[in-house]
Parts: C-alpha cells; sequence; structure tokens
C-alpha cells in the first residue's frame, strides 16, 4: 500500500528530503509537496542579494525541479488549515489533500509593530495616522515575500528628492538585523548616492550578538561603525509613531525607514490548528523533530520548537535538521523507529558588513576580512547549485 507523504513548505529542511528520496527511491511512498512558490530563497544568501551582490534568482532553491527529480507531486498553493484527525490540509486553492505522514517547513513570521497615536498614546491601526508621517516599514519576516517589500521600498526610495536626508532604523540586535541593516544600506548608498544616510540600530540586548564571544560582538560593533551606524544596545523596540520608533521606555527615535528584523512566531494559520504550539506560536517537536502528541506529523527549521534545547531562529538549523529529518519522514512511511536529532552545540555564522567583508563567529572564535565574505559566498553558491538543476547523483 503506497504511503501518502506530504511536505508543507519549501525550506531548506525540505530540499534535503526530496534530495534523499530522488537519490534513492521509494516506491512505497508517494510524495506530494505544498508551497506558494516554486523557488525557494537560501536565508544565508538573502544579505548578499540585499546588498545588491547578486540576484533574487541566484539566492534561490528550484523547489519544482527538485520534485521532479524525485517523483514529487508540487502543488503552487500554500497550505492554510489542518486537520489532524481526518489528515488532511486544505490549501490556498480550495483544494484538499490527504496525508499519511506530514511535515511543516513553513518558517516563521514576525509580530509587527504596534502604531501609536501619540496625542492620545493608543495603539491604533496605521490608518488612524497619515501614512506620510510613519517611517516606511520592511519587516524581514516571511522571507518568501521579502522581494515583494524590498521592491516596493526602492520604488519609494527613488522618489526622493536630491540632497534629502534618511534615517534607516534596525530593529533588532542579532546577527540577522545587523547584517540586515549594512547590506541595505549598501544598496540604498548605491542606488541614490545623492540621499545623505543615516543608521541606526536598536537592540533590546545589552550587545550585539548575544551568545557569541567578545571578539565577533567587537568585530561587528566595528563593522556597524564603519558603516555610519549607531548603535542603541538595552533599548528595546516598542511601537511606529509619526516620525520614528518608540521603545518600551517612552522614548522616541527619529526613522524615515525601519527594518523590523526581531519578534519572530509561528505562522497565524497554525493557531487555528489541533497541533500543540509553544507561547510564540511554533510547532513542539521532540529530538526525532516529530510533533508532541502527533505521531506521523514532523516540523523542522524555525517553525518548529525543539524541547529538550531551545535554539535560535537561523537556517542553519534547518539545514542540519534536513538529512536527519529525510531518515524519519522514511522511517514513519514504513513504520520504523525514529532517529534523534543532535543539535550542534555551536555553529558558524558568516555576516556580511556590505561593504565586500564578512565576520566569521563561532563561540568565543572571531575573524573579519574580505576573503571572509568571498569564503561565504562560496559556501552559499555550493549549496544553492546543490539543489538547482542540472544535479549530480
Amino acid at each position: 500500500m503506497t504511503r501518502q507523504l506530504l511536505l508543507i513548505g519549501a525550506g531548506h529542511a525540505h530540499a534535503f528530503v526530496l534530495e534523499a528520496f530522488a537519490l534513492h527511491p521509494d516506491n512505497a511512498v508517494s510524495i506530494t509537496v505544498v508551497s506558494d512558490n516554486p523557488f525557494a530563497a537560501y536565508s544565508g544568501s538573502v544579505p548578499a542579494w540585499l546588498s545588491g551582490e547578486c540576484t533574487l534568482r541566484e539566492t534561490q532553491m528550484d523547489i519544482a525541479a527538485l520534485c521532479q527529480r524525485a517523483g514529487a507531486r508540487f502543488i503552487a498553493s500554500p497550505a492554510v488549515a489542518l486537520s489532524t484527525s481526518e489528515r488532511q490540509v486544505t490549501l490556498a486553492d480550495g483544494s484538499v489533500i490527504a496525508f499519511d505522514v506530514a511535515s511543516f517547513n513553513v518558517g516563521s513570521t514576525l509580530a509587527l509593530p504596534h502604531v501609536i497615536d501619540p496625542q492620545s498614546d493608543k495603539g491604533i491601526g496605521a490608518k488612524g495616522i497619515e501614512e506620510s508621517a510613519l517611517p516606511t516599514l520592511l519587516a524581514m519576516r516571511p522571507l518568501s515575500s521579502l522581494h515583494h517589500r524590498w521592491q516596493a521600498l526602492r520604488e519609494e526610495v527613488a522618489k526622493l528628492p536630491a540632497g534629502a536626508r534618511q534615517s534607516v532604523v534596525s530593529v533588532g540586535g542579532g546577527a540577522a538585523g545587523c547584517e540586515t541593516l549594512m547590506s541595505v544600506l549598501a544598496q540604498l548608498h548605491q542606488q541614490r548616492p545623492d540621499i545623505h544616510w543615516q543608521g541606526e540600530l536598536i537592540s533590546a540586548a545589552k550587545t550585539l550578538l548575544p551568545g557569541a564571544g567578545w571578539l565577533p560582538r567587537w568585530l561587528t560593533a566595528r563593522a556597524l561603525t564603519r558603516a555610519g551606524v549607531r548603535v542603541h544596545t538595552g533599548v528595546r523596540g516598542h511601537a511606529l509613531v509619526p516620525g520614528g520608533v518608540q521603545t518600551d521606555t517612552g522614548n522616541h527615535i527619529a526613522a524615515d525607514i525601519v527594518l523590523w528584523a526581531t519578534g519572530a512566531v509561528g505562522q497565524t494559520w497554525l493557531q487555528q490548528t489541533a497541533l500543540p504550539l509553544d507561547e510564540q506560536g511554533f510547532i513542539p517537536v521532540d529530538t526525532s523533530l516529530e510533533v508532541i502528541g502527533q505521531p506521523g506529523i514532523f516540523a523542522a527549521g524555525d517553525c518548529a520548537a525543539l524541547r529538550s534545547s531551545p535554539l535560535p531562529k537561523a537556517g542553519v538549523y534547518a539545514v542540519r535538521m534536513g538529512p536527519v529529518l529525510a531518515e524519519n519522514l522514511r522511517a514513519a512511511c514504513h513504520g520504523k523507529q525514529l532517529a534523534p536529532w543532535q543539535p550542534p552545540r555551536r555553529v558558524l555564522a558568516l555576516i556580511g558588513t556590505g561593504d565586500g567583508h564578512a565576520i566569521a563567529s563561532r563561540g568565543a572564535i572571531g575573524f573579519s576580512g574580505r576573503w571572509v565574505w568571498q569564503w561565504k559566498k562560496r559556501i552559499d553558491t555550493r549549496f544553492i547549485a546543490r539543489f538547482n538543476p542540472p544535479f549530480t547523483d
């Protein structure tokens, strides 16, 4: 009897699943992949795209081609509802897909900032304030639609008068927030060299890159200074107000453009399902990546919350999960024992600085240079090529 394996989302981990079934076909398993786009961006290459070093397509994995290689069916419509009891998923186009085993790799989204009217000091909808008074918001998640938001921002920048002054504020002091701000500033400088650009970064943590060693933190702080960025640590961005960002202490930071790179949460439609979710809306899984209390349903990447060891929301973990997820999905289809996944104690982070340089960070170890950026580009290019035709078996 053929088992129906449903892959919900086209993230990094599912690319490994499709590769595994392509290299070792299983006639007893029929695979369906549902996603909103046949191409999926590799998160590690997004900063290079934002800074103008590569095209959007050069950051993407060809999920439709991976499906063809693995003998899987691809449906270009995202899941919007799930019935765990009936073992079926409803898609945005209205179709219903039944499954025996399912896996979620749908990434995360962001808790967007409140919009506050300073006259009443109360949260309101953005329509309550003239849009021209509010800073332009660029939310960094969900990744799948970032290119639309980035293009809209660049179109607005193209309309600015020559000689204007623009303050770009990034809310989020982790690696993603730092890297994104420097990449965006590099592209905006290139697009409009006639504009006076100023960058600022707001970090709720007391230091940049919390969890990293002092040397990577120092190198990142130096790179931000060289990029003309002022850093505010121990400050939490709370809301958008006319002319800028309001902090949780009520202070005001002037901003024309706000990059929102903090507050990752689970996809909102998951809240309407019977899946167990944590406080942030992520799906709790055990070490096998199987959802707690839901046999035969798995989750990996940003949408998953490993019960034994909470992990940062970073693509490197989805990549590391991929091979074990593939092994366990195959095992689940055949009723075999699942293997545990052990998260790495330390991971290598390569942080682009927008100027042709990058910083390498692994625990207390840190170093930087132009060669680090070239190294990062080679790693990213090799990874993306792995999941694009022509494939090598």
